[in-house]
């Protein structure tokens, strides 16, 4: 941890003060504030950050609206074979390649295809899937949904059932007893979820350039070290999801989602 990725965090912390002379395109090893100045002051790289963080909640939110009755189902109700059948359909979409899922949306999503067809016999023809915020949306949704599920039923699974037992002896109904005693046990596994949809979406590139054809974080990073090789800049845009995501890791800390995973 402290070699490999902590030391390798300092050094691109270190990295995006450095700048890269445009004449010479060499990296000067000079402090300079110059990246940070023009993240600051440029509209279009506080939009794609925007628009980064934006997708990121609303897939994590959306994983948990789904996830949530997947993972009760099958901690608290399902039978044990159904609960095991349920578990591998979950974790079986992770045994083929990242690739080949995104590959197999961006042709699901794209025109004329089944997404499409779908919306126009149900009186949706005028959405417009095909690279576009939709499509991506759909796509991360369901790519991080089974990192989602499994931390969340875990948290379910450890609910004792004489807690619900309880509550139901001393008055309380369905939702009450969810509400009070089901949703505080299972928060710290539902935090845990959040933590691996929101930060894998912050910082994938190739979903959006494949299904949106849409500028990210992490596709200004790429263009930026493969295409111009400007390191120093990437780097500190680099900074924006790493501080986010250590604000965000801070809270779940503080929620105990940290004992879910």
């Amino acid at each position: 941890m402290l070699v490999v990725y902590l030391a390798a965090l300092v050094l691109l912390f270190v990295t995006s003060f450095w700048r890269l002379n445009p004449l010479t395109q060499f990296i000067e090893r000079t402090f300079t504030l110059q990246n940070y100045h023009q993240l600051l002051t440029e509209s279009s790289f506080r939009t794609v950050a925007i628009r980064t963080v934006g997708m990121a909640a609303a897939v994590t939110l959306t994983d948990i609206a789904l996830a949530f009755p997947v993972a009760y189902y099958a901690a608290r109700i399902a039978t044990p074979r159904v609960r095991n059948a349920l578990l591998v359909a979950v974790v079986l979409p992770l045994w083929t390649s990242y690739l080949v899922r995104v590959f197999a949306w961006k042709t699901i999503l794209e025109g004329g295809g089944p997404a499409q067809w779908l919306l126009q016999h149900i009186g949706l023809g005028g959405i417009r899937l095909t690279f576009s915020n939709w499509a991506i949306w759909i796509a991360f949704t369901y790519l991080w949904l089974p990192f989602v599920i499994l931390p969340i039923y875990a948290a379910l699974e450890r609910i004792p059932p004489s807690y619900l037992e309880a509550s139901g002896d001393l008055g309380a109904r369905a939702g009450r007893t969810f509400r009070q005693v089901v949703w505080p046990l299972a928060l710290p596994g539902v935090v845990a979820g959040s933590i691996f949809a929101f930060s894998l979406t912050l910082g994938d590139y190739i979903t959006p350039e494949l299904v949106g054809n849409t500028k990210f974080i992490g596709n200004i990073v790429s263009d930026k070290v493969g295409v111009i090789g400007d390191l120093p800049f990437a780097a500190a845009y680099c900074m924006v999801p790493v501080a986010i995501m250590a604000v965000y890791l801070f809270m779940a800390r503080r929620l105990g989602a940290f004992e879910a995973l």
